[in-house]
């Protein structure tokens, strides 16, 4: 394979992958302005999209693999707890939340190294 027919490939991979993902974007847009946010259908997607977020949590903290399983328990458990302090600290700022949460594991994992 030539490194332009290469390129090519890569190119029409990426293309395909934006268009399909558009396409559920968009239509999720134009579906969401006519969902009630009052619903029992509402609130219960709410909490079940609530509920997977807090699991993938779970389990990147509790759980990890790759790099973060060198991490030890209490420095990712702890980086969690600095990161939501900030999150309730800042009114419910996620961006602080998540800048605290990420200076403190990575300013641990230093300090342990």
């Amino acid at each position: 394979m030539t490194e332009a027919s290469g390129t090519w490939t890569l190119a029409a991979i990426i293309l395909a992958a934006a268009v399909v993902s558009d396409f559920w974007r968009m239509l999720g847009a134009m579906v969401s302005t006519r969902i009630d946010e009052s619903s029992p259908a509402y609130t219960l997607v709410k909490c079940v999209a609530t509920a997977l977020i807090a699991a993938i949590i779970a389990k990147l903290v509790l759980y990890p693999t790759g790099l973060l399983g060198e991490v030890p328990t209490w420095l990712r458990t702890g980086a969690m707890a600095a990161g939501f302090a900030a999150y309730l600290a800042t009114r419910r700022s996620m961006v602080m939340g998540t800048i605290v949460c990420t200076a403190v594991l990575a300013t641990g994992v230093v300090w342990t190294a």
